[in-house]
């Protein structure tokens, strides 16, 4: 063999010690706990034949605990760039089969890299975590590699979009670069997240508690809020990222790919006309509307599980992304909460981060009164939907479809907090607050039987609670028939997608944390 046929064999033999990572057993371990490795996900996860690897035959630098006798290439994470529909994205993978995906300052490094190549060259970035965490034979080396991370996390953030599914464990520092991101799917069952498991939480309060209740895909979905989306299996996950990519844009300045449909910008449709109720006090799915007016009927929810009282995704009008923000009549009477709120605002924020205009739905009775909300703090988190609202200048159009109560008025992209166009449906009630309460109030002295209390209510919602009082003063720019929901809001995104709004110079906004 000559000298260069050596060369080439030396290549040959690396490259394939780093594909193979820890050995066949390793990845049937995998499997059999219900786990791809990391290499079948991102084959999974990207068009293909798109990948093209990063840093293959990195090891770490440690030799400290025996770690010596463990240079495998790779080292745990797999980093470089591929396509999805295609869209060029980066993607990093942590690899659990080699020293169970622990990070150490030399895979750090490798993730750092293709962060910052993702910020200068504008491209998402996709992490797919499966990790024991900190590598603790490295210690601060490991532990810096993460604040590194953490660090072009908030460099990232309303530059690139920024996606993280949890496939495996994902505990102590390791949970904040995903909680720093956009948007974080969880697979149920075999992925969690907790700043401190199970044991450590036995041994300082007590509590027995298992990984799953802790920290599971179901806790952080519907509980905590932590996480965006919840997929039944790994494979379903990937192909939510997919479908997630196909709604953003690739950077704050660039607009979402545009999708053509044979779904007629001006149809109207019948149905709508009845999904309302006339009973003012009789709840209705949001989602029914919703689904009726999008492209296609094609909507993805995002934090389905969580705050369902308010209902945010994305969906397509004529082709173009669009946010949607909807209070959810059939849940809590869409009354809005802490979790609703911040909900919403977070979701608002970054629709305005990435040029995606924002569609409001409002049928909002108010803000929930009690002593729990009080005291936790409901006057804080609902100025930060307040703020997130008057904070986006992308377009933002709004739809009241039935009560817009009190301050949540206010609140719900109301045209004084900068909404570009307002419409209402003649079911509409705009007020500082409801009927019966407004009667109970006002006439509190007065009244001396239950027919002159309801005469008062009807007078009052003739007067007061109905979308004309705003018509006349300007505060609705018109008021259309739920028919027409579609082609008026298709016709509104092409009377703002102009729209040009600077903000007062500042460093930033001290917003409501």
């Amino acid at each position: 063999m000559d000298s260069l046929e050596k060369k080439y064999s030396l290549f040959e033999q690396k490259v394939k010690q780093a594909e193979q990572g820890a050995g066949e057993e390793r990845i049937a371990k995998q499997h059999a706990a219900g786990k791809q490795s990391a290499r079948e996900r991102i084959a999974e996860l990207l068009d293909p034949n798109t990948f093209n690897e990063f840093d293959k035959l990195v090891t770490h630098r440690s030799y400290e605990f025996g770690l010596e006798k463990t240079r495998i290439p790779g080292d745990g994470v797999i980093t470089g760039y591929g396509k999805i529909d295609g869209q060029l994205v980066y993607v990093y993978a942590y690899d659990f089969t080699i020293l169970g995906g622990t990070l150490s300052r030399a895979n750090a490094d490798k993730i750092i890299k293709l962060q910052n190549m993702a910020i200068k060259t504008g491209t998402p970035i996709i992490g797919l975590n499966d990790s024991g965490g900190a590598r603790i034979q490295e210690g601060v080396q490991s532990l810096a590699g993460y604040a590194e991370i953490f660090y072009n996390n908030v460099r990232s953030s309303g530059v690139i979009p920024q996606i993280t599914c949890v496939m495996g464990p994902c505990a102590g520092g390791a949970v904040y670069s995903p909680a720093l991101n956009d948007f974080i799917i969880m697979v149920k069952d075999t992925s969690y997240m907790f700043v401190t498991g199970p044991d450590v939480i036995k041994a300082v309060t007590h509590e027995d508690v298992t990984k799953e209740e802790l920290g599971g895909a179901t806790t952080h979905n519907a509980k905590s809020g932590v996480a965006h989306f919840m997929a039944d299996n790994e494979e379903q996950a990937l192909m939510l990222i997919r479908e997630l990519m196909g709604f953003i844009p690739a950077n704050n300045m660039e607009h979402a790919p545009e999708y053509p449909t044979t779904d007629d910008p001006f149809r109207e449709d019948e149905s709508l006309q009845t999904i309302v109720p006339a009973d003012p006090n009789k709840p209705y799915d949001i989602k029914d509307l919703l689904l009726v007016v999008l492209d296609d009927k094609n909507f993805l929810e995002v934090q389905a599980h969580f705050a369902k009282n308010i209902v945010v995704g994305f969906g397509r009008l004529a082709g173009q992304t669009v946010g949607i923000v909807a209070n959810q009549p059939a849940y809590l009477a869409g009354v809005l909460d802490i979790d609703s709120s911040v909900k919403a605002a977070r979701f608002i924020r970054f629709c305005d981060a990435f040029n995606i205009p924002l569609i409001t739905y409002v049928d909002v009775p108010g803000f929930l009164p009690g002593v729990n909300q009080e005291e936790n703090g409901i006057i804080k988190h609902g100025a930060k939907l307040l703020y997130a609202y008057a904070e986006a200048t992308v377009p933002k159009i709004t739809v009241i479809t039935r009560k817009a109560y009190g301050g949540a008025y206010c609140v719900m992209s109301s045209k004084q907090v900068g909404a570009d166009v307002n419409f209402a449906y003649p079911t509409a009630e705009i007020a500082v607050m409801g009927p019966e309460g407004a009667v109970n109030i006002i006439h509190r002295h007065s009244i001396s039987n239950e027919t002159d209390r309801q005469n008062l209510i009807d007078e009052y919602r003739e007067t007061l609670a109905n979308p004309y009082k705003a018509a006349e003063l300007g505060y609705i720019d018109e008021i259309i028939y739920p028919k027409q929901t579609r082609a008026k809001l298709v016709q509104a995104l092409e009377l703002t997608q102009n729209k040009s709004q600077q903000q007062p110079a500042r460093k930033h906004g001290n917003i409501v944390l």
